[in-house]
């Protein structure tokens, strides 16, 4: 049985670093234990700054920096003192007859390339910022971790110190074991989003031959969508759009993975609406119940929650506004369990502080809905990748298929409808009307099933605010695939739609269309579908 190899004291320290936060107290903390500091280029003369004794790198090596410092740690005496096996003889000997000195502690972060990526900087630069020497030193000092510590993220600074402090200058194997670990995550994580630029970037490739993908923590839930499933948010490592990972919460329970999730959808679709009018979306179980634009929010909130005033309740709701005092007050006359907005006034945060258990998300900018970006779902033994749904549909883009044209106002709410769909799980159903939705019908085996539904919410709806009609009565619907037969388009007929929006592309289109016909319905073809499973 192998034994646990020993705490190793530190008597040799390397440490190149583009970070330099935390750097000079890591360098002095190291001093008091009589470490000897080896550094590189900037480092080195920001400890020489702080009045820190400092090696060069290259009187280490006996070689100059050179080549705009592209070439050196890459030097045996730098990854002879890294990867040498302190008890092995032969090993002990060749540092002996070559003069190769022992590093005990490798501190390095990478050149900041997903940073010079993300502010837009040109090939040149970019590739100026693919580091090579410091993974090199990070994977050296990984292998070796028997003996020697690598230190990636300046978040471990103040616990190396602390190891440092309680164990007289060494470390703990199990210390040095667990920085391994999270050095070899940071270099797979840095070499995909090179790998990512690369592909995707530089060379215009969809789906390249390998998809690399690397994400860090951002937190573990509770539980996964049932209590007996584990869960955790993990947030990319590269360049990505904020969304409700990146949200500030500023009161309320701690989010549950149904809160992420749902939170998302509402997100996403409230997002379609960024440069519109004040506009409110309410989510339940991923799919929207009720979506509104309106001349404030307070007025939106109302004709949204209007829609199904039953399925709202323990909703979640975003909006494409700072909310302001009076509608979050409305949102508090419900229980609900999350509302995301760009921001909130002082007026609507201390309303929701009397909500202890509201979670108020702050999302800044809202994303944009036509990013590209590629979508990942697991499979067993596989996953499947395709990209966003980002396709949009302008009313210039809409084809006329009926004898009747439809009204302004008509194709007003064909489009508001048609956008609203696009977030509904298929078959999806929605009837809109006045910038409201009127009904929704998501998720059923058939769409005819589905223009039920959503008339039906439609009826009760209007009987609990006590209208004298469902609002389908003049609304238009859409339908986000084509109707395979022409029963769902009657039953939406039947449900009082006077114009519809729907793909198109279906055999019997004819059938549909002279259904609509008899009707005197006014009928849309967008020739794009949004199935959403």
């Amino acid at each position: 049985m192998t034994a646990t190899p020993a705490d190793y004291p530190i008597k040799r320290a390397l440490l190149s670093v583009s970070d330099k936060a935390g750097l000079i107290e890591l360098g002095q903390a190291l001093g008091k234990h009589g470490v000897e500091l080896v550094s590189t280029g900037g480092t080195a003369k920001a400890l020489r700054d702080a009045g820190l004794t400092v090696m060069d790198i290259s009187d280490l090596t006996g070689f100059p920096e050179m080549m705009d410092g592209r070439v050196k740690t890459l030097h045996p005496k730098v990854h002879g003192g890294l990867l040498a096996v302190r008890n092995n003889p032969e090993h002990v000997a060749s540092m002996d007859e070559y003069q190769i000195g022992a590093i005990d502690l490798v501190v390095v972060n990478l050149y900041p390339f997903a940073a010079t990526v993300a502010k837009g900087a040109e090939r040149e630069e970019i590739i100026e910022n693919i580091d090579i020497g410091g993974p090199s030193m990070v994977r050296s000092a990984a292998k070796n971790h028997e003996s020697v510590a690598i230190v990636t993220d300046p978040a471990d600074y103040a616990r190396l110190i602390a190891e440092m402090d309680e164990k007289g200058g060494a470390t703990s194997y199990d210390f040095r074991r667990m920085l391994a670990a999270k050095a070899y995550a940071a270099t797979a994580a840095y070499d995909s989003m090179i790998a990512s630029w690369f592909a995707f970037a530089d060379q215009g490739v969809t789906f390249p031959e390998t998809l690399a993908v690397a994400s860090t923590l951002g937190t573990t839930l509770r539980y996964g969508e049932n209590p007996h499933q584990s869960a955790a948010l993990y947030l990319p490592t590269g360049p990505s759009a904020n969304g409700i990972a990146q949200a500030k919460q500023i009161q309320g329970k701690e989010l549950s993975y149904n809160n992420y999730n749902d939170a998302d959808a509402a997100l996403e679709l409230v997002s379609e609406f960024r440069d519109g009018p004040p506009t409110v979306v309410i989510v339940k179980h991923a799919n929207p119940c009720g979506v509104a634009t309106g001349a404030t929010l307070i007025e939106a909130y109302e004709a949204a929650l209007a829609c199904d005033s039953v399925s709202a309740f323990g909703g979640i709701i975003a909006v494409n506004r700072p909310l302001d005092g009076p509608t979050a007050e409305a949102i508090s006359g419900i229980f609900t369990e999350v509302v995301a907005a760009p921001d909130a006034d002082d007026a609507a945060r201390a309303i929701f502080a009397k909500k202890k258990n509201l979670r108020l998300l702050l999302t800044g900018d809202l994303p944009d809905p036509a990013r590209p970006g590629l979508q990942l779902k697991t499979i067993a033994g596989g996953v499947l990748v395709q990209s966003r749904d980002n396709g949009r549909i302008s009313r210039d883009a809409l084809k006329v298929v009926t004898k009747r044209e439809p009204t302004e106002q008509e194709l007003a709410d064909c489009l508001f409808a048609w956008t609203v769909a696009k977030h509904v799980k298929s078959n999806a159903i929605v009837y809109a009307k006045g910038g409201s939705t009127a009904g929704v019908g998501a998720g059923q085996m058939n769409r005819l099933e589905s223009a039920r539904i959503a008339a039906w919410k439609a009826k009760d709806a209007a009987e609990k605010a006590g209208w004298s009609e469902p609002r389908t009565i003049g609304s238009a619907v859409a339908s986000d695939a084509f109707f395979p037969f022409a029963d769902g388009l009657l039953a939406a007929v039947e449900a009082g739609a006077t114009a519809v929006i729907q793909p198109g592309g279906s055999i019997r289109d004819d059938e549909v269309i002279a259904a609509a016909d008899e009707a005197g319905l006014a009928m849309v073809f967008t020739g794009m579908r949004h199935f959403r499973h």
